[in-house]
């Protein structure tokens, strides 16, 4: 398995991952990039045409777990300031309104394909999710996973990842947000 950036060239592979859902009810990776209104107007085709806008501008969007030349996993990873939404959402709010957050980068969302689930995809790319921000100047990434408590969920709500996945990572949690959640960093030196 190589990790990749998405970029124009790689966007037939990420389009293919996903397939006629948008990976989820025609998200496209969309939800935290965009206000409500516009996100629900856009879902399907819309959200599909930003994602491959974004995806050619040369921007931070997310990387691809390829398997030869198929992409089996996405995590979308990019600086906080570009997901609008986490700045209002009771998960992802700042723990300190006054923190400068434009040198924190977010980690989103996760798509592995069922036939890569288990198998060390999403680990993989949180790794590299991590380097790729990095590389970009973060000072540290943050997510907003889910705390399975050791019990099964279906994968729709396991697209943030999970608590274990990132506290193996390395992430440590900054705040519980609720008895399912946490807002989770991990400093870059």
């Amino acid at each position: 398995m190589r990790v990749v950036e998405l970029t124009a060239k790689t966007w037939p592979a990420l389009e293919r991952l996903f397939g006629p859902n948008g990976a989820e009810g025609g998200c496209w990776c969309m939800f935290f990039r965009l206000p409500g209104p516009q996100f629900r107007a856009g879902q399907h085709e819309p959200n599909r045409a930003a994602l491959c806008e974004l995806a050619g501008s040369g921007k931070p969007v997310g990387l691809l777990a390829m398997s030869g030349a198929e992409a089996v996993g996405w995590v979308a990873v990019a600086p906080r300031p570009v997901y609008r939404r986490l700045d209002r959402s009771p998960v992802a709010k700042p723990v300190d309104p006054g923190e400068d957050l434009s040198d924190v980068w977010s980690v989103t969302c996760f798509f592995v394909h069922r036939t890569a689930r288990r198998s060390g995809t999403a680990a993989r790319l949180l790794d590299e999710a991590v380097r790729y921000a990095a590389k970009g100047g973060a000072r540290a990434v943050e997510a907003y996973p889910v705390d399975t408590k050791g019990e099964k969920r279906p994968s729709g709500d396991l697209y943030h990842g999970t608590l274990k996945l990132f506290l193996d990572a390395g992430f440590g949690v900054v705040e519980r947000r609720g008895e399912r959640r946490a807002l989770v960093r991990k400093e870059i030196a």
